[in-house]
């Protein structure tokens, strides 16, 4: 995966628009948007900001390794399917699940934690 598609995939597992990360990496939106279309290049200093946002390291972000591996569904080419994987982006999607679980579970806490309160003063068991 190119660096580019790299960045874009983390920020959308982020769940943050162009315009969030532009505004991180104290840039224009139209500068970031070249960046993810691979149309511009992002300095070293700027690599560096981009991998601490996302928490990982510069060499990981720029790596180009392609990790894609195949394997096919079916018995004797019988109606099988060869499907390839990106390991790097699957790997990615599942911290993501992982980070969003997290949040859910902080949500859930705090939304039991208001009902606690409201019970509270309504007096309510």
């Amino acid at each position: 995966m190119e660096t580019h598609d790299k960045i874009r995939v983390m920020r959308e597992i982020k769940q943050w628009s162009q315009e969030e990360m532009a505004e991180k990496l104290d840039m224009s939106p139209t500068g970031y948007a070249k960046i993810e279309r691979g149309q511009s290049s992002p300095n070293l200093d700027k690599l560096h900001k981009i991998a601490e946002i996302f928490h990982i390291n510069v060499v990981d972000l720029i790596a180009n390794q392609d990790k894609t591996f195949f394997f096919s569904i079916g018995d004797n080419n019988t109606n099988s399917h060869n499907m390839g994987l990106n390991y790097e982006y699957h790997q990615l999607l599942l911290d993501a699940k992982d980070e969003l679980i997290k949040q859910k579970d902080n949500e859930i806490l705090a939304l039991k934690r208001i009902i606690e309160l409201l019970e509270k003063q309504l007096g309510v068991n």
